[in-house]
């Protein structure tokens, strides 16, 4: 009997671990077909995605040189303008939001355990926030005050969205790092600015790193934000420029290899960090051995 109910025990156990496995895997195959598939219909001259006409670079070419040869045609130049916004404020968004993202980390961990609670409960509030939301809100905010939306309401926008983020990114590196540093530093001679500059920036890097890397995938996937705060003047994203160009009845052939090219260098760009924060841990361990 207890071999029985052992055995039973065995199979469902490997059933579960199977049942589980197989979950995670479908999970995976759910996320990312739909990015495998760009990848690979980006390299082949159809214009309908699911349509293989053959193998070519065709698609790149003509993103890289601006006119499609076979076709005698340029391609749509407002692709190339929303590429240059995107970049302008993905990068302008996430730098601002790493440098007063981290600060506010710091500021926060050094609150009393109450406060330090009721801050990351407030921070935690924008992440959870719908984008329409805050979306309206910036641009009913930005009406009220009597500011004219464009290229710096956008970037504002992108602030307020990215900062929460790189806040939850850097706070776990201030955790694990040792207090007293800081006031070695000082009592050693630094100035606040440098013992912050010197002593706890390094300490915070691989955080700040994440949340800035963080703060770019988010500023260039945003829409709801951006449609409400961009204004009429013009101004377009790669977001905005998907949505009006998908209104048409279709989707440019060159945003295939352009987003190949995004999720390649976003992934490449995470394995470097991990790698980076891999080795960095390692030495640590082997230092306190």
């Amino acid at each position: 009997m207890k071999k029985q109910n052992l055995l039973w025990t065995e199979k469902r156990a490997l059933w579960e671990r199977l049942v589980g496995q197989g979950y995670l895997w479908l999970l995976l195959v759910v996320l990312y077909a739909p990015i495998v598939l760009i990848i690979i219909f980006s390299f082949t001259r159809s214009k309908v995605l699911g349509n293989w006409t053959g193998f070519t670079f065709s698609l790149y070419r003509n993103l890289f040189v601006g006119y499609d040869i076979t076709a005698d045609v340029q391609v749509d130049p407002n692709l190339y303008r929303a590429i240059f916004y995107t970049a302008v404020i993905a990068v302008t968004a996430a730098v601002i939001s790493t440098i007063l993202g981290t600060l506010a980390a710091i500021g926060i961990y050094n609150m009393n355990a109450r406060y330090r609670k009721g801050m990351l409960f407030l921070n935690s509030i924008p992440m959870i926030n719908p984008d329409i939301l805050t979306g309206i809100s910036l641009f009913l905010l930005f009406v009220f005050l009597g500011i004219s939306r464009g290229l710096g309401t956008v970037i504002a926008a992108h602030v307020v969205f990215c900062t929460p983020y790189v806040v939850l990114s850097v706070m776990p590196r201030l955790t694990k790092m040792n207090p007293n540093i800081y006031e070695a530093a000082l009592d050693l001679g630094a100035t606040p600015l440098q013992a912050l500059r010197k002593v706890m920036l390094p300490e915070l890097r691989p955080g700040m790193i994440s949340g800035f890397i963080l703060s770019l995938t988010l500023s260039i996937d945003d829409f709801g934000v951006t449609f409400f705060t961009k204004g009429s003047g013009g101004l377009e994203t790669l977001s905005t420029f998907i949505y009006a160009d998908a209104r048409k009845g279709g989707l440019t052939p060159e945003l295939r290899p352009l987003f190949s090219m995004i999720f390649l260098t976003i992934l490449l760009l995470l394995v470097i960090t991990n790698i980076r924060t891999y080795r960095q841990t390692y030495k640590n361990k082997q230092k306190k051995k």
